[in-house]
């Protein structure tokens, strides 16, 4: 099923609820340099890919400079394309 750019920043935005301890708001804008903590990060990832029913490549996920991005990405991966 295809979703939206926000559809997958309302989710992504569940998540970050869920992992961060500190309240942190998901903008398409958001870097993970404003969030980086590396077990956190490994969380993120893993929770993502569980929620969205996708995997990424190592490095993919580092390779996005945004949650704009890595929400481009997670709809790619959904709907079955690498570009």
């Amino acid at each position: 099923m295809s979703m939206t750019r926000t559809e997958v920043l309302e989710r992504l935005q569940e998540i970050f609820d869920d992992i961060f301890l500190d309240e942190v708001v998901v903008t398409p804008e958001l870097s993970a340099k404003e969030v980086e903590d590396s077990l956190l990060h490994i969380s993120l990832v893993v929770s993502v890919e569980e929620a969205f029913d996708v995997k990424f490549r190592v490095g993919e996920v580092e390779g996005t400079g945004n949650v704009g991005e890595f929400a481009d990405l997670i709809i790619r991966r959904r709907n079955g394309t690498n570009a």
